[in-house]
């Protein structure tokens, strides 16, 4: 590997809607970008090769890449099928092999994991997290998804975890509503996610009244989410993105019903500080930033 100084990497954030392609070097600094919707595979990664080969004939060879995409994803190093996207409802991209066809294309070491791994990993290192042994990043868009960092790595399993796809107690006002989960109908990602409080409202929570109930609901169910954050993983600090929630009401109220259900079992105090749930320091760079991240840490392992 080149020497720390120099050395250039290259990070792909590969989103339902959109994929952004970087370089960057090993303090995280994005040296150049670009953005592209996200189409069928062939002719979404006809745009990723035509970024990276005109980035490396600017500024020379990179270390390695790192993917950081949307899900479900096979991240089992020890698996045939490991870099590959699993049971996703976008067309077309079911078992497509994410990590194979960069590998193949550039010849050099390639990390992958989930977006919102990757972006906890980015907050970690060079956001919100820095310096902290543990926090969760949560992030509530087109999908809502949960990355657990614990001792500056993503915690994992059999798989990632999959926190949007839990279940929760149905706000009072809610109950007829039958959620957008493909899979699940009315899990948390059914009831909360963008595309949520569109099909119950019409609308965004951008555009919605500071008298609409959907901000309540909306509240509650994050609410929910936390408290059972900070009962099983017990985080040193949470951090919420995505697209809803760049409405910064949302996280005072979302605060109230975190404690709510809570109660008053077993809660450290820091719980109740403002800065226990709050936004990611590195805003809309967090998810491209931790692509770098995992790119990094390929380039550190060697290996392809």
């Amino acid at each position: 590997m080149s020497s720390a100084k120099n050395a250039l990497f290259g990070g792909i954030e590969a989103g339902g809607t959109k994929f952004v392609c970087a370089i960057g070097d090993a303090d995280g600094r994005v040296i150049l970008e670009s953005r592209f919707s996200t189409r069928d595979p062939v002719a979404t990664f006809r745009d990723v090769f035509d970024f990276f080969r005109a980035a490396r004939a600017e500024h020379g060879e990179l270390e390695a890449y790192g993917i950081a995409s949307f899900g479900p994803l096979n991240i089992n190093p020890r698996s045939a099928g490991y870099g590959r996207v699993t049971s996703t409802p976008k067309p077309g991209w079911s078992d497509f092999d994410l990590r194979g066809v960069l590998v193949r294309e550039f010849g050099k070491p390639v990390g992958i994991d989930t977006d919102v791994n990757a972006a906890g990993l980015a907050e970690a290192r060079w956001g919100n997290g820095v310096g902290l042994p543990s926090l969760v990043y949560v992030t509530v868009g087109t999908g809502l998804g949960v990355g657990i960092i614990y001792q500056g790595q993503p915690l994992l399993g059999l798989t990632h975890p999959e926190m949007g796809h839990i279940h929760v107690r149905r706000h009072p006002r809610d109950l007829q509503f039958a959620g957008v989960c493909p899979f699940h109908g009315d899990c948390l990602e059914g009831l909360a996610c963008g595309p949520a409080i569109v099909a119950r409202t019409g609308r965004s929570l951008a555009e919605a009244s500071d008298a609409d109930e959907i901000w309540e609901i909306e509240a509650d169910y994050l609410g929910q989410l936390c408290a059972q954050l900070v009962s099983t993983v017990s985080p040193h600090r949470i951090l919420l993105g995505g697209g809803v929630m760049q409405q910064e009401r949302l996280f005072g109220l979302m605060r109230a019903r975190m404690r709510h259900w809570l109660g008053s079992y077993n809660v450290q105090p820091e719980i109740h500080e403002d800065g226990f749930l709050r936004a990611p320091g590195l805003g809309n760079q967090a998810g491209v930033k931790g692509a770098l991240a995992l790119a990094m840490d390929a380039a550190s392992r060697g290996s392809q």
